[in-house]
């Protein structure tokens, strides 16, 4: 029994364990497979030059690196993110940025000074789990709106719209992962983006971007940001995948007011966002090739994306279905009808294999018969080993099934990731 329970906020009870999160004790156990998190691989990364590079900054700047800083972020660092962003076409202001710590602090900030508790945020169906999370802490209402294997439907998010103002409903943001979508690994294809924007001028609708994979791109070049075509988009970025998550810095390039509340927001939160990772990462921008970095990083998911892709058509039954992803990390396979993926979970990882439920994605049940499966972690072979033991675990279910006659479980999921078209 918890003593405190009656002097708790009403919107704690709206917090839940994060889903990965959860299932991290048991992922990170060596025999185990984790197609679960995604963190990403950094051990391409030049630790030992970093190494050399980081024990100079600190003899020779380190009074200032291990120092109190702005609440707004060092400037050094913003006009860092503003070439950082210019790689996806976004032309801004170094004063219109935020340094956050990480993107997830970032989202935490935007929905604190926007968020009414009853306010509707409108989200992928599905989304990324620390967002719903975060979500539900401000005690927003999540409506999902719908995708196809192009990302959001413009016409889903204007019937959302239309509807939910009827009704009474103040929709604060929508909120969208236009690159590699977590969990689905859905792109939006550029007159897509287009269309979208439209929409939201149409119904002046707040969009806010989150794009911590958009330079991840292992098909083609990035494609433009939503940000970069229309300079009232509220954009969410992170170097967590493009250098290293444990420097915790993110960052928001909102529009001038919205700039000013982030910062108060951001001052009452935490004083100030990490001086020495700012300066260890304006070390790292400044005296090392990262874009080839970055082309590095590519070449290596790409390896493992194929390794999952190849993985899962030769293992999996006919009947599943899974997206193709084009940059990420990330693939949402669909199972057969009559399975569920949580209840399938603990027979996973006795076979020695990871893997996050659909239903983590979604805030309102559905998700049922969808899992993420991650391959930025694993080494190619271990991807492909583990998408055999997750195949050999849903072929045992499906035979299972059959062997005792059980009828088709009606349990809820989308269409992204299929049935659609050619996606297995």
């Amino acid at each position: 029994m918890d003593p405190y329970i009656d002097q708790y906020a009403d919107r704690t009870g709206s917090m839940t364990v994060s889903a990965v999160r959860a299932l991290f004790s048991v992922a990170n156990r060596p025999e185990v497979v984790s197609l679960a998190g995604g963190m990403p691989n950094i051990t391409d990364l030049p630790l030992g030059r970093l190494g050399d590079s980081f024990d100079k900054l600190v003899q020779t700047k380190g009074v200032q690196a291990m120092q109190y800083g702005s609440g707004q972020g060092e400037p050094f660092m913003r006009e860092k993110v503003v070439d950082v962003m210019a790689e996806e076409q976004i032309r801004a202001n170094s004063d219109d940025v935020v340094i956050t710590c990480g993107s997830q602090q970032a989202l935490d900030l935007v929905t604190r000074i926007f968020i009414n508790p009853g306010d509707v945020v409108l989200c992928e169906a599905p989304s990324y789990v620390g967002a719903l999370g975060t979500f539900n802490a401000y005690q927003a209402e999540i409506h999902h709106v719908a995708m196809d294997e192009h990302g959001l439907v413009p016409s889903a998010v204007k019937e959302a719209v239309t509807t939910l103002r009827a009704a009474g409903k103040r929709v604060k943001f929508l909120y969208t992962i236009p690159n590699f979508n977590n969990p689905t690994g859905i792109q939006q294809p550029l007159e897509r983006r287009r269309e979208l924007l439209a929409v939201a001028h149409e119904l002046d609708l707040l969009v806010v971007e989150d794009n911590p994979y958009g330079l991840l791109t292992i098909e083609g070049e990035p494609l433009p940001a939503l940000r970069s075509m229309d300079p009232d988009v509220i954009y969410l970025g992170s170097f967590s995948k493009t250098f290293a998550p444990g420097f915790r810095i993110g960052w928001v390039l909102a529009p001038h007011a919205v700039r000013e509340r982030l910062v108060i927001a951001q001052e009452a939160a935490v004083l100030s966002p990490p001086v020495f990772s700012q300066f260890a990462i304006t070390d790292y921008l400044d005296n090392f090739d990262w874009r080839g970095q970055i082309v590095a990083f590519r070449d290596m998911y790409r390896a493992r994306r194929d390794a999952m892709l190849q993985g899962l058509s030769d293992h999996m039954p006919a009947a599943a279905t899974w997206t193709r992803p084009t940059g990420g990390f990330f693939v949402w396979l669909t199972l057969p009808e009559g399975l569920d993926s949580q209840a399938l979970l603990a027979r996973a990882v006795s076979e020695r294999v990871a893997y996050v439920p659909g239903n983590a994605f979604y805030a309102d049940g559905f998700g049922s018969r969808n899992m993420r499966l991650s391959y930025c972690f694993p080494t190619p072979e271990r991807i492909y080993e583990g998408t055999r033991r997750l195949g050999k675990v849903i072929r045992d279910e499906l035979e299972m099934r059959a062997t005792f006659g059980l009828p088709a479980t009606e349990v809820p999921h989308t269409q992204v990731g299929g049935p659609a078209p050619d996606l297995s």
